[in-house]
């Protein structure tokens, strides 16, 4: 690699540590396509020959984008990037004229006409632009050409670079996905990166004319690169999986707190600790049949804990089994110690109380979350909205939200201040 190539830290991460599948997730000008063609020329240099291939959602972006980002790259590599687009290709080659490979560029516009050519690498450019159906079927026409054998390796490789469109394709790809099949985390990689890490090579203004123009949660997305609600206000906005994100775990013996919602085949628990007067939420259970059988997964992983519940007082009077025993009789019965009001206390109440300790006026972060041990509960969190009426929306994904609402405002509530009569006429 010449000296006048020069990564930043969320690119040099991306090109350090391959994954079969690894996407460079990024703010406006942060060097997504950039960092997609370096990969490209250390592929033709280490392994000459080998056929690539470009995809973007239409053909006029592959010649905005593509065709302007390659060459400079090359050149940085000593490599001269041959572009016929007449045969919608793009050939590397050396100082001698060899070509050390050959890149098919294809447009993602229509996923059936990604046919008849076989390549060992794909770089699949600005895929969350697109539909999630489209998006979808793209990718799977992309995987189906991947079929060149790469001599030195086990497996064929795509990356994707893009700018984040809220919870869209590329989401559900490399995160919800892989909540529900954790057994395929190692083919997958992700790197978020911020237009500001990539700031010396913008215009001194650039950063602060797009804050200037974008509400806050699209800063979130086209300048720090992250995934956020794009499409109706967020019931928890103060909530951010990096900023309120803890690596502890759950000590032996340590006091447990569980927030508990009831419903037939969705139960859910959240699972927290109190340390230094702080909540963590260390672990989750979700999509349990019945209060029984969550009482015996509680059992289960948390053997010599005592365990406090903190549940929808609903439960009271509500069997989630056939019975005379409540919800709530139930798990006293399982010997768990029930931290409970004799009413729910009001949504909004709760919704404000678990706001306030994800993000006070201060700026003080005092709720944290492993979001690795918690991946259902933070995609909740991160997902639910309102509906038309102004309320959270209940679309049966938001029972891990109001589980962990029923403890925080029990253990953590708004203190609210009485004010004089004279000011509330100010």
């Amino acid at each position: 690699m010449q000296a006048t190539l020069k990564l930043n830290k969320p690119q040099f991460d991306f090109i350090s540590h391959p994954k079969k599948f690894s996407a460079f997730v990024g703010g406006y000008r942060s060097g997504k396509t950039f960092v997609g063609c370096v990969r490209m020329c250390i592929n033709a240099l280490e392994h000459p020959g080998i056929p690539q291939g470009y995809f973007a959602p239409t053909y006029p972006q592959i010649a905005d984008i593509f065709f302007e980002t390659m060459p400079e790259v090359a050149a940085a590599f000593g490599l001269f990037a041959d572009i016929v687009a007449s045969k919608k290709r793009v050939y590397l080659r050396d100082n001698k004229g060899r070509c050390l490979s050959t890149i098919v560029c294809k447009s993602m516009e229509h996923p059936h006409r990604i046919v008849g050519f076989n390549i060992a690498h794909a770089l699949v450019d600005e895929i969350d632009c697109m539909p999630i159906k489209k998006a979808d079927s793209a990718w799977k026409k992309i995987i189906a050409r991947m079929s060149t054998v790469w001599p030195g390796r086990e497996q064929n490789t795509v990356d994707v670079t893009t700018t984040p469109e809220g919870y869209n394709w590329v989401y559900r790809k490399f995160v919800k996905e892989l909540a529900a099949s954790p057994s395929q985390r190692g083919l997958y990689g992700i790197v978020h990166a911020s237009t500001r890490q990539n700031a010396k090579n913008l215009p001194k203004d650039y950063i602060q004319s797009l804050k200037e123009s974008y509400p806050a949660n699209l800063v979130d997305a086209y300048i720090d690169g992250l995934f956020v609600n794009l499409v109706s206000g967020s019931v928890y906005p103060n909530f951010c999986r990096v900023k309120n994100h803890t690596s502890e775990t759950i000590k032996p013996g340590e006091a447990l707190h569980v927030g508990m919602d009831f419903n037939i085949n969705r139960m859910a628990a959240t699972v927290h600790v109190i340390r230094d007067g702080r909540p963590m939420l260390l672990g989750e259970i979700t999509h349990v049949f019945d209060t029984p059988a969550m009482i015996v997964k509680l059992q289960d992983q948390y053997a010599g804990h005592h365990i406090s519940i903190y549940p929808d007082a609903s439960g009271k009077n509500r069997k989630s089994v056939n019975g005379s025993e409540t919800d709530h009789s139930l798990l006293k019965s399982a010997g768990f110690k029930l931290v409970v009001n004799p009413g729910n206390p009001g949504v909004r109440d709760r919704v404000l109380a678990v706001n306030a300790m994800f993000l006070n006026g201060e700026g003080d972060r005092r709720y944290l979350v492993n979001t690795e041990l918690c991946p259902v509960t933070t995609g909740v969190l991160e997902q639910q909205t309102y509906n038309d009426k102004g309320e959270p929306n209940k679309d049966g994904t938001e029972d891990p939200n109001d589980a962990l609402g029923y403890f925080i405002i029990k253990r953590f509530p708004i203190v609210k201040r009485t004010a004089s009569s004279q000011s509330l006429r100010m």
